[in-house]
């Protein structure tokens, strides 16, 4: 059994456990992929790895499928958050889909003075962190929370957790990266277009539990920076090593 189809689901998985499909994932893998009974599927939840799966039944509004082994176990990715400034719809769409893709357990759009978007739809999003974990061979999805303002973020941040702060008011500088050897939970902060504000800078140079860091001598989109810095994070400190 190969599956080349790949659907995330939220019923639990396990050897012979049969699984419900919606009539929305019924009408994908048979009216658009035109499986049939017998053909496999590859199945995943977030929490139970990758497993295996045979179409046991087929039709227009509904269809079980029923698991058979665990082709892959469940990968956790690095305890590391994603905070962000919302941008334009296709590039938010691209941060959460990246973040998704270079392993992050948490995405969290925050509101700070210069935000552009004000609204973000969290159920549209969180939909993106599944389909790119379906693409590329993801186990796991991040979270992507509800947005919530900058000042309340760091009032409740959580202790033991650190946060890499990506300046750009530090561009050019030299790029003073975390020790190796600090280990734990970390989160990435990426600004809005505009940038972060003169007080909200202060406010995070300040904090004990930030690192601030500039992403080299170019002016980077924030899409862009946010992409540099998750990649920067996990060859340092992360699971690339």
């Amino acid at each position: 059994m190969n599956a080349k189809i790949r659907l995330y689901v939220q019923h639990p998985l396990g050897e012979g456990q049969p699984v419900p499909l919606s009539r929305e994932q019924a009408h994908y893998l048979f009216g658009v992929m035109r499986l049939s009974v017998g053909d496999a599927v590859a199945l995943f939840n977030g929490r139970d790895g990758e497993w295996q799966a045979e179409v046991m039944e087929a039709g227009k509004r509904g269809g079980t499928l029923a698991c058979r082994l665990q082709s892959a176990p469940l990968a956790v990715p690095p305890d590391l958050w994603l905070c962000f400034a919302p941008i334009k719809k296709a590039r938010t769409d691209f941060i959460v889909e990246k973040a998704a893709e270079l392993g992050v357990r948490r995405v969290v759009p925050v509101a700070t003075e210069f935000t552009n978007s004000e609204r973000i739809r969290q159920d549209r999003l969180q939909a993106h962190a599944v389909e790119a974990a379906e693409q590329c061979g993801g186990t796991f999805v991040p979270e992507v929370t509800g947005l919530i303002r900058l000042d309340r973020l760091l009032s409740d941040w959580p202790s033991g957790r650190r946060l890499l702060f990506c300046d750009e008011a530090r561009l050019g500088e030299h790029m003073t990266l975390p020790d190796r050897e600090a280990a734990g939970p970390w989160a990435i902060l990426i600004g809005p277009e505009g940038g972060f504000s003169a007080s909200e800078r202060d406010r995070l140079a300040g904090l004990p539990f930030t690192h601030p860091i500039a992403l080299g001598p170019r002016i980077l989109r924030a899409d862009t920076a946010a992409v540099a810095a998750m990649t920067l994070w996990q060859a340092w400190l992360g699971d690339w090593t």
